[in-house]
């Protein structure tokens, strides 16, 4: 029998019926940050995972991207599925060369089974630091790992809150990589953006060139909320005008641990111009930039 999964309680679904945005992404355009559940019945969720979602599989992300406006996805491997790939691999195999994977790895894994995930599609691992998702490990363990895929001319992805830029200066600024940072590293958008944190985060770019970001998570980081973010717009417009050919941009579909709502991915499409407000910065930001990094890197 397979594996039968029910989704936490408080968990919120994706939403089926997202509008048509007004704004139309550029031909060529990626979304360069989402994710795939399952289905739980083909694909298990891992033991050790801090939550179980709903399933959202890649015959609804597909649709998604197609529905938005997107020709090309980075599929981001989810905590849920802990070190096995195998649901982000299968859809970055059934979407060929229109998808491209950031996988999750642990130390041990060979050199061959990194050169078939590289084969699939695979163009980046990714470090979780929040503790509320994973049990973050020593310095040490990230490094081996990061040394493991250069070879390959992987990136590293890392996800962290705020307070987390300060802690792990060191290990962030020795990556041998380029490293992506997920949704700004979670500012808080209460503050200024020229306050202490934020221009932590802003003298982290420019002190280190390989350095990249990626501006979406407005839904997770906004306090005033859907349909315009508007508190979070400053930050992440800031970062695409300081580092336009560092910055990419995702859904984050189908946006795990949402608490306060789930939001309409049309709505989020619709931020792009305020935050990328000319032609040229759109189009750094949702076709050369993510090409570069996923399509054209060796």
């Amino acid at each position: 029998m397979p594996p039968v999964f029910t989704p936490d309680a408080d968990w919120l679904a994706f939403d089926p019926s997202p509008s048509k945005p007004g704004y139309t992404p550029p031909p060529g355009a990626v979304d360069a940050h989402c994710h795939v559940f399952g289905p739980g019945d083909k694909f298990p969720y891992a033991p050790e995972r801090k939550y179980t979602p709903a399933d959202a599989g890649k015959d609804e992300l597909f649709a998604l991207r197609d529905f938005l406006g997107f020709e090309r996805n980075v599929i981001v491997q989810a905590t849920c599925h802990g070190a096995d790939n195998s649901a982000m691999v299968d859809a970055l195999l059934t979407a060929g060369d229109r998808a491209r994977g950031v996988a999750t790895v642990r130390p041990g894994i060979s050199r061959a089974q990194l050169a078939d995930l590289h084969a699939a599609g695979v163009r980046g691992i990714r470090f979780n630091f929040v503790k509320r998702l994973v049990d973050p490990k020593p310095d040490g363990y990230y490094l081996g790992l990061a040394e493991a895929v250069a070879e390959f001319g992987w990136h590293i992805v890392v996800y962290f809150e705020a307070p987390d830029l300060a802690e792990r200066w060191q290990l962030f600024t020795s990556l041998p990589t380029v490293v992506v940072v997920d949704h700004m590293g979670r500012p808080d958008v209460s503050q200024p953006v020229d306050g202490p944190d934020f221009a932590r985060f802003t003298r982290f770019m420019r002190e280190h060139e390989n350095v990249w970001s990626k501006v979406s998570g407005a839904e997770r980081l906004s306090i005033s909320g859907p349909p315009e973010y508007a508190d979070v717009v400053p930050f992440a417009r800031h970062i695409v005008g300081t580092f336009p050919d560092r910055v990419i941009w995702g859904t984050d579909w189908p946006h795990p641990n949402m608490k306060s709502h789930m939001p309409d991915d049309g709505n989020l499409v619709d931020v792009i111009p305020r935050i990328a407000p000319t032609s040229d910065l759109q189009r750094r930001l949702l076709v050369d930039n993510p090409l570069r990094l996923y399509w054209e890197a060796t």
